[in-house]
């Protein structure tokens, strides 16, 4: 991370994601480093539990994909391409086998040109995001995959990439602009924690020389690592694993707001027209801000930056 110029507020909720194990949807024009923001996203992901790492080793054991003996220690990191068939994405077949969602468990499943994927695919993302659980039903049997993964989504804003840019002109009319932003469906948006503009590098950043001050890997590693570990002992006597698990019972007993925490998020929803999901996303991602300041109760200040991840369109659809 310290070798990428600038985006500091993509960095940020990149470390949000990783504490929390929450969603996230990038979007911005060509060259403003969504990819590269992405793949550097497992060098800040916390360790494996023992419990994950068997979780793990058994998928890929299945799957054939165990490259050497013993346990898989590292977090996965998948990346498929957008012309993935649904059972590459999914699983299944004949002889059902584990698709990328559930190679990418307990890990990272990065999907770039998020647009780019077919709907009927990305829409069987719908079940699997919310339940962390595949189910594969055929004439002769049924299957269910684990399927508990980070979502991370990039994508340009148009067609051409520079709607909205004040740099660049935008060469895609209208209808073009509309149909490409409504490949992805309102209720698959709405499955997402975080969303995040990323705006190009200007070009001042890019030729100025390395930032001796800018933060390496290892040193946010350590943050999210301390949040993640906050977490795991405050849900020690539950099935949950992060706060992306929370559900809105569980919510109610793990999250602590202060009066003014309450009432900010009572004016958000009405404010910013957000969903029931977008509501107990919103108090998930504040959780992690709050575990991130090593902070029992979820200030004002935390469901502020919470909520700035929210866009009102996602909401409304």
């Amino acid at each position: 991370m310290k070798d990428i110029k600038g985006q500091h507020q993509a960095k940020r909720a990149l470390e949000i994601a990783a504490a929390g194990g929450h969603n996230i949807l990038m979007k911005g024009p060509p060259g403003a480093g969504k990819t590269l923001l992405a793949r550097t996203l497992p060098s800040i992901l916390p360790s494996l539990t023992f419990n994950e790492a068997i979780e793990v080793t058994k998928i890929y054991s299945i799957a054939g994909n165990l490259e050497k003996k013993g346990l898989v220690k590292k977090r996965p990191f998948r990346s498929p391409h957008h012309t993935t068939s649904l059972v590459g994405l999914i699983g299944g077949s004949s002889n059902p086998r584990p698709g990328e969602i559930t190679l990418a468990h307990r890990g990272v499943l990065f999907l770039d040109e998020f647009p780019e994927f077919p709907r009927h695919v990305l829409e069987t993302l719908r079940q699997p995001i919310e339940d962390g659980i595949v189910h594969i039903a055929r004439a002769s049997s049924k299957v269910s995959f684990p399927a508990k993964c980070m979502l991370v989504a990039a994508q340009n804003p148009c067609p051409c990439g520079y709607f909205g840019d004040p740099q660049k002109h935008c060469s895609c009319n209208p209808s073009h602009i509309s149909r490409y932003q409504k490949k992805i469906s309102g209720p698959l948006l709405d499955r997402i924690d975080i969303h995040l503009d990323v705006p190009a590098i200007k070009v001042e950043k890019l030729t100025q020389q390395a930032d001796e001050n800018a933060e390496s890997s290892s040193v946010v590693q350590k943050r999210v690592q301390a949040a993640r570990d906050r977490q795991i002992n405050r849900y020690k006597k539950t099935s949950i694993a992060c706060n992306a698990d929370l559900t809105s019972k569980s919510i109610k007993d793990f999250c602590e707001l202060s009066d003014e925490s309450l009432s900010l998020l009572r004016s958000a929803v009405s404010s910013l027209n957000l969903s029931g999901r977008g509501y107990h996303r919103t108090i998930k991602v504040a959780r992690t801000i709050a575990d991130l300041e090593n902070s029992e109760t979820i200030e004002p200040a935390h469901v502020a930056e919470a909520l700035a991840y929210r866009p009102q369109n996602a909401d409304k659809q």
